[in-house]
């Protein structure tokens, strides 16, 4: 899936994970690290309710299980990033067999401070037949970070990224309330 997004900030207590450094060419590796790769904490989480908020009225759920990273640049080059995210989905007692859109986001920002470009992402999940548990990998091909000088480190920036949410999930996500699955092992 061949996906673009041009540089972006958004300042978060987030999750921090894994970043590697590839050469553009081998011989010129990149001067410093990449951007940090954050998943925004309150945003790694979803769950779709059809009734009250109690386990029986489950439809979908939805989780960043992991984010990898993985960037170039050299010279006045700008930073060209690529993105992987795993996710995995859950259909619940109230939810309908076939095709469930998710949306998630990936925003580029200047480090602790504004967003520079953000875009969102649909990811179509298929609950045929008894699946109720479907993981998926996205992989965000390029991203374009413009720095304003050779000296500028992709440690001035972030890419964020987290599960667009109604205001409903992200007050019950900041409620720190958590459902338990018996049946899950």
């Amino acid at each position: 899936m061949n996906k673009l997004v041009s540089g972006a900030l958004i300042a978060a207590v987030a999750t921090t994970t894994g970043c590697g450094s590839f050469d553009r060419e081998a011989r010129e590796a990149n001067p410093d690290p990449c951007p940090n790769i954050i998943v925004l904490q309150e945003a790694a989480r979803a769950i779709e309710f059809d009734g009250e908020q109690q386990l029986d009225d489950v439809a979908y759920t939805a989780e960043i299980t992991d984010v990898t990273t993985r960037c170039r640049y050299f010279g006045e080059n700008p930073i060209d990033a690529e993105v992987d995210i795993r996710f995995a989905f859950g259909k619940g007692p109230k939810g309908a067999k076939g095709e469930k859109l998710f949306k998630y986001f990936v925003a580029v920002t200047k480090r602790d401070s504004e967003v520079i470009a953000k875009n969102e992402f649909i990811v179509p999940v298929n609950f045929d037949g008894d699946r109720i548990v479907v993981v998926k990998k996205e992989d965000i091909d390029r991203i374009v970070i413009p720095r304003f000088a050779e000296e500028t480190s992709g440690l001035n920036f972030e890419i964020v990224v987290g599960l667009s949410l109604t205001p409903e999930q992200t007050i019950y996500n900041r409620s720190g309330k958590s459902l338990k699955f018996p049946n899950l092992q």
